[in-house]
């Protein structure tokens, strides 16, 4: 297993202009629109009302995530078969630059940079602002299904991020930085819309990833989101089934900030099983 990777802000973001100049350029990357909502509904017909020109559509439900049987979250991780047949068909191979976005939040395109990441495959980016800031800069969209790519030959060998499982959170009594980053009153227990449990994990922080971004989807400056986490030195991201957390990890490393896990199955995960503790309230 390779060593986390600490890229640069410019390493893990990019913005419009920027991509708008590459695209003009000889080499392109591999555009991935990732588009989807947690309750719906799906996000292909969004990307075939218009899309980046030349962007591959990825399914999240299907192509980002295994099927949900309560270990492993509402979104367990993707069989690496799956997700090497979903890479390959929108033409990506071990070289290959790639750029994903979704709508504004990033939310799923986090989850495909991080995929990506953890594949084994460092080459890739996320457009900061998503669709959203395209659209707002008047930069050109494209409308219609999907066309074919020609195939790449990249396979995913998934492990090369360290993540952190349910056996590791109640082996580590306690000692693990654990930062929650699903909204306020979810980690309280006040409202839970999604699972069947509310509360937290007991010790867990709450740092919600809604606080890393302004009010049109792009991260906030570095120096913003680090402050927001200079006491959780090396944190253990959760949310509710790994894709918020997923998200948070951008945002660290858009700041420039090392270190830094998530759990993949969340609170989703850890909630399958009554047997875990469960806490309410502000702590």
């Amino acid at each position: 297993m390779s060593p986390d990777p600490t890229p640069s802000p410019t390493d893990v973001l990019v913005a419009v202009d920027a991509l708008a100049a590459r695209l003009r350029g000889g080499d392109p990357p591999v555009l991935l629109d990732v588009r989807w909502n947690l309750t719906g509904p799906p996000g292909r017909p969004e990307y075939e009302a218009g899309h980046l020109p030349g962007a591959h559509w990825v399914d999240l439900e299907t192509e980002l995530s295994g099927p949900a049987r309560g270990a492993g979250g509402r979104h367990p991780l993707p069989d690496p078969a799956v997700l090497t047949a979903a890479l390959q068909r929108v033409g990506v191979s071990a070289g290959t630059d790639v750029v994903v976005y979704d709508g504004r939040s990033s939310l799923a395109a986090a989850r495909l940079w991080w995929l990506l990441l953890d594949a084994g495959h460092d080459r890739v980016q996320v457009l900061d602002g998503g669709f959203a800031a395209w659209q707002a800069a008047g930069r050109p969209v494209e409308t219609g299904p999907d066309r074919a790519a020609e195939p790449g030959t990249f396979v995913a060998r998934p492990g090369h991020l360290p993540r952190v499982d349910a056996a590791a959170i109640l082996a580590g009594g306690g000692g693990l930085e654990l930062v929650d980053v699903r909204a306020a009153e979810r980690f309280t227990g006040a409202a839970e819309p999604v699972d069947p449990v509310a509360g937290h994990i007991p010790g867990a922080v709450n740092r919600p990833s809604t606080g890393n971004q302004d009010e049109d989807g792009r991260f906030l400056p570095a120096t913003r989101i680090a402050e927001r986490f200079a006491d959780l030195p090396a944190p253990v991201l959760y949310c509710g089934s790994g894709i918020t957390a997923a998200h948070s990890l951008l945002a660290l490393r858009s700041a420039g900030v090392a270190g830094g896990r998530i759990y993949p199955g969340s609170w989703s995960d850890w909630v399958a099983d009554p047997s875990r503790p469960v806490a309410t309230g502000p702590r």
